[in-house]
């Protein structure tokens, strides 16, 4: 009998942490590995960010915070969401979690009862279908290719709903795919959900400020599905604040009320100094994230045409996030040296163990015939990655 719990014993540990967590054992024996498998901006937080949590230090902000947010922080919030996005949240419709993956969860664990059904489009986050797992919902996900650019359109999702459906949770800009809805395709989605009185919608735009479009375009704008849509935010990606695990969400308050009770079971308020860097961060002109925007856009035009050169390689072009998902499925069925390639897990480790890059496999995402290339390293490092993998496929028979 397991000492663990059944609860447990059926999560799957997150793909993504664990090739980082791999590849870091290996660059500490002493091997020479690029690490594309982690979702995380290369660049530095902005110093005036930094400035307001040493400030919080020595002003002795360091007390428990209230569960939903600092009060300063969720109006600076609400202000953000109108400013930014049009979108008319007020300060007690907004709850400050430690990182948009625990806003996530309280949303669907506040939500989706044992046996009701989530939709989520493939690819998506590896956390998204294993916290619907852990809140005992059912996860209903839609395939895309590479050839729809990744994106689910409205008849799909129409099929999709069934009586038990709860939920269907997405993100824009995408992650893995990079893909990015326009006005229009959301809109197109909106017009199906409304027919369904109970159905939710998680909209995830962590990687609002990673957007080549230069214009961000939320879920909740339209006005008659506003009711419906939890829209899903942070400063990790677009501030490069990943460590600082600051994520929120806006919502109808009966969810924001439901989230905050849930919180308060789990982890109680985030860090007070993080709170007040974030605080910087929201208050800021947006137009601070255009440097390390342009620099993503460029990284990534770097990349493609490099890939251009690999056999079999196939790509889109991602329209943000910092991620190009290309399906590699050609180089299945070929080995070298004892390596069968079979999925897109074997030649993840292939290529870790023969090229020294480590990628996250596309099956951790719903779409086996992928892999996952995160772009946010320098670009001699990405010239120097898609180099190696080059040679690691050429030897593929």
């Amino acid at each position: 009998m397991s000492k663990l719990s059944d609860r447990i014993n059926n999560l799957s540990e997150s793909q993504t942490l664990a090739m980082t967590k791999k590849s870091r054992e290996l660059q500490a024996q002493g091997k020479d590995i690029i690490n594309l498998s982690i979702g995380e901006p290369d660049f530095n937080t902005p110093d005036f960010i930094k400035d307001a949590a040493k400030k919080a230090i020595d002003d002795n902000i360091t007390r428990y915070t209230p569960v939903a947010g600092i009060l300063e922080l969720r109006k600076a919030i609400s202000a953000k969401f109108k400013r930014d996005n049009n979108l008319n949240y007020s300060f007690d419709q907004v709850i400050v979690s430690t990182g948009a993956k625990q806003s996530i969860a309280n949303v669907i664990l506040s939500m989706v009862n044992p046996g009701e059904e989530v939709i989520v489009p493939i690819p998506y986050w590896v956390s998204y279908i294993e916290t619907i797992k852990l809140a005992e919902g059912i996860p209903v996900t839609i395939p895309t290719s590479i050839e729809s650019n990744f994106k689910i359109n409205a008849d799909q999702l129409r099929k999709a709903i069934t009586p038990k459906t709860k939920m269907i949770i997405f993100s824009t800009p995408c992650n893995p795919s990079g893909t990015v809805y326009s006005k229009d395709e959301l809109k197109a989605l909106a017009d199906v959900i409304i027919q369904y009185p109970d159905l939710y919608i998680v909209s995830d735009e962590i990687y609002e400020f990673i957007d080549f479009h230069g214009k961000h375009e939320s879920m909740a704008q339209f006005e008659f599905i506003y009711d419906r849509v939890i829209t899903v935010n942070g400063v990790s990606k677009g501030f490069a604040m990943t460590g600082w695990r600051i994520g929120y969400i806006g919502a109808p308050k009966w969810i924001a009320d439901a989230c905050e009770k849930m919180q308060g079971q789990f982890t109680s308020g985030a860090c007070s100094i993080a709170q007040m860097a974030s605080l910087e961060a929201v208050k800021a002109n947006p137009s601070i994230t255009f440097e390390m925007r342009d620099a993503f856009l460029k990284r990534r035009d770097l990349v493609l045409n490099l890939m251009k050169e690999i056999p079999g390689m196939k790509t889109n072009v991602p329209e943000g996030a910092f991620y190009i998902f290309p399906d590699i499925s050609y180089y299945f069925g070929k080995s070298y040296m004892g390596y069968n390639i079979k999925n897109s897990h074997d030649l993840s480790m292939y290529l870790l163990e023969e090229g020294n890059v480590a990628l996250v496999s596309g099956d951790a995402f719903g779409d086996n015939n992928c892999i996952r290339f995160s772009y946010a390293t320098s670009e001699d490092k990405l010239i120097e990655a898609v180099k190696r993998i080059k040679e690691a496929f050429a030897k593929l028979k």
